[in-house]
């Protein structure tokens, strides 16, 4: 039974358990108004026997008998002494003796009973005592009460079956409207199965509609939220997907070129080797170079992807270091680097004490001021600003485009394709910078326009 209730909507399951409730309600007030009706009854033909054995009494006392007798009843008058009851007068129905036993209890005080006369029916009796020894029996049909009680119970049933009919419909169909909500929220749900998720970016199902009360408005909020969440977690998936794609085939590209120049220059090598000797040692520079190349851009890859996993094994080595020598380093090397890129320096107040790992530091200004020097004509200046809590490397270049503004972190991203590939960039630079700083806890902030562009590093959580 309980497995069957279980296979059925809630809103069948509401109704069938409101019904039984009702049922139960109206059962309990049947009973109560039928037992009140009975009680009243029964008072009502108490008070009657009382004042016609009232009115009879002296008739009693006087003649020992009783001499008017409502139709359809028994007056009996009872001789009680030493424990038995003698019927002395009146009429007798064929069953006494549980009128005698009335009579004997009624040596203390008016009794009250109902009983059943055998081959007679059910008969509500009254007995008192009248004088010493003589007890007066008066014994009336319960046959109208009963009928009344009958008449009562049945419209009972009839009202109250009716009560009931109407109750089932009417909170059915209340109880399904207000579920409605909830079975389109369902079906919102069982539509999220037919879009394929697989490649897909976006979730557009949400549950709409309004009212089912308050209760219902939360769950239809939250389970919106819900989908909004997944919405934006299938978002950020797909996003990192494509991401990783466009980092795999920019990586393999940006690999397949230098072992492309490998290849080629291993070939004049060996053409060298066997026809132009003299040539052999240039031959083998490039290779050393490209090789070289390679090596950096496989190691800036493999350091993106330990800052990536940082919370398995931290990349960094923290340690007492101060911002202002560190900029007066890569300032000499980046002097001897790029003569032809004069260098203003700033050192600020000395010293500037920061917690970081000073060689990831020194890497992020050589990238800065490198990527200064590489995307910038001949004789553009540059400038080295340390302050308390961060450095800004700044030139008087063309500027970047506002287009590109917002993807120079990203990696393998030019903003001149061509060109950083002839000066030797792999798009990689911006991106370790961005990731070292992270790591460090603090931000790069980058401005641009014609005749300058900034980069500030705030480390203010170092």
């Amino acid at each position: 039974m309980r497995v069957r209730l279980r296979g059925l909507r809630l809103g069948t399951r509401l109704v069938l358990g409101l019904g039984v409730l009702a049922l139960v309600v109206f059962a309990a007030v049947g009973t109560v108004m039928a037992t009140s009706m009975r009680s009243y009854l029964d008072g009502k033909l108490d008070e009657q026997m009382r004042l016609t054995q009232v009115a009879e009494t002296e008739t009693v006392k006087t003649y020992g008998n009783v001499k008017k007798v409502p139709q359809g009843w028994y007056s009996i008058v009872f001789a009680v002494q030493d424990g038995t009851a003698e019927l002395k007068s009146g009429d007798r129905p064929k069953d006494v003796d549980d009128l005698s036993r009335i009579a004997l209890e009624a040596r203390g005080g008016d009794v009250y009973r109902t009983v059943h006369l055998y081959d007679e029916g059910t008969y509500r009796v009254r007995a008192c005592a009248v004088v010493d020894g003589l007890v007066l029996v008066s014994a009336a049909p319960t046959g109208d009460r009963d009928s009344i009680l009958r008449q009562l119970v049945g419209l009972e049933v009839v009202v109250f079956l009716a009560a009931l009919i109407a109750f089932v419909l009417v909170g059915r169909g209340v109880l399904r409207r207000g579920l409605r909500p909830l079975s389109d929220m369902a079906d919102t749900a069982h539509n999220i199965t037919t879009h394929d998720l697989t490649d897909s970016g976006r979730l557009p199902v949400r549950a709409s509609g309004q009212g089912g009360g308050v209760e219902v408005e939360e769950l239809r909020t939250a389970f919106n939220t819900m989908l909004d969440h997944i919405d934006s977690s299938l978002a950020a998936r797909t996003a990192a997907e494509q991401r990783l794609r466009r980092f795999v085939a920019d990586a393999s590209h940006e690999l397949r070129t230098p072992l492309t120049s490998l290849r080629g220059y291993a070939d004049l090598f060996r053409y060298a080797a066997a026809n132009e000797p003299e040539e052999r040692e240039a031959h083998l520079e490039r290779m050393r170079a490209e090789a070289a190349r390679m090596s950096v851009l496989l190691d800036d890859l493999l350091l993106l992807a330990r800052l990536d996993s940082a919370e398995a094994e931290t990349p960094l080595r923290k340690q007492d270091v101060d911002l202002g020598e560190l900029a007066s380093d890569a300032a000499s090397a980046f002097t001897a680097a790029h003569p032809d890129h004069p260098l203003t320096t700033d050192l600020g107040p000395s010293p500037v004490r920061l917690r970081a790992d000073p060689m990831r530091l020194r890497q992020v200004l050589d990238n800065l001021l490198t990527n200064a020097a590489v995307h910038t004509p001949s004789g553009t200046a540059v400038s080295l600003t340390v302050f308390r809590t961060g450095v800004v490397v700044a030139d008087s270049g063309p500027g970047i485009p506002d287009a590109d503004l917002a993807r120079v972190f990203d990696r393998f991203y030019r903003v001149d394709d061509s060109r950083a590939r002839k000066r030797g960039g792999s798009g990689l630079g911006l991106a370790v910078v961005d990731s070292l700083v992270a790591a460090h806890g603090g931000v790069v902030e980058l401005s641009s326009e014609p005749g300058r562009t900034a980069f500030t590093v705030r480390l203010d959580g170092v």
